[in-house]
């Protein structure tokens, strides 16, 4: 655990790193009990979210929650973070996993989003990245929902460039 409050924050730590993964299909879990995000190969009933890489490109795949400790300024409080981040030649995808059938989990998924592209844009300069994506993945709703143009444009606004996703599935493109 990071106990040095005031540390940068390395959004790329190898401990939290799996890869690089050329699968033309593979799954995220987060079991939910205080344990990272990974990836399977095999057991699609336990998938959160599906990663779909059909030009086999080599990807990374980055555990942020529960692998990198990251607390508010001058706290010991954790900052809220979404689960896991993909990486590949020019892109750079955040994944939030959700698993609730109720309401209001599109809201606290972006914000959790937002907030870990506050965090990571404070800590790295992605400004060369070229795609740019936050994806809500929900496995009790796993098809996509559609939001209003303006709801988009705002969210792409305030996260400099981040595209709004919200399904279960993760396209590499």
């Amino acid at each position: 655990m990071n106990k040095n409050y005031n540390m940068p924050i390395d959004f790329f730590k190898k401990d939290c790193c799996e890869g690089p993964i050329s699968d033309a299909k593979l799954g995220i879990i987060d079991d939910q009990l205080g344990a990272k995000a990974h990836t399977d190969f095999s057991d699609e009933s336990k998938w959160h979210a599906t990663i779909k890489n059909n030009n086999n490109k080599k990807i990374f795949f980055h555990s942020i929650d529960n692998c990198l400790n990251i607390f508010k300024d001058e706290s010991q409080d954790l900052e809220s973070t979404c689960d896991a981040m993909i990486t590949f030649h020019d892109g750079l995808y955040l994944i939030e996993l959700k698993t609730q059938s109720q309401g209001g989990w599109i809201q606290k998924a972006k914000t959790q989003l937002e907030n870990t592209i506050r965090l990571l844009t404070k800590a790295h300069d992605i400004s060369s990245i070229k795609h740019k994506k936050a994806f809500a993945c929900n496995r009790k709703h796993p098809n996509f929902s559609v939001l209003e143009s303006a709801e988009k444009k705002a969210f792409f606004s305030r996260t400099n460039g981040f595209r709004l996703d919200i399904q279960a599935e993760v396209v590499i493109k």
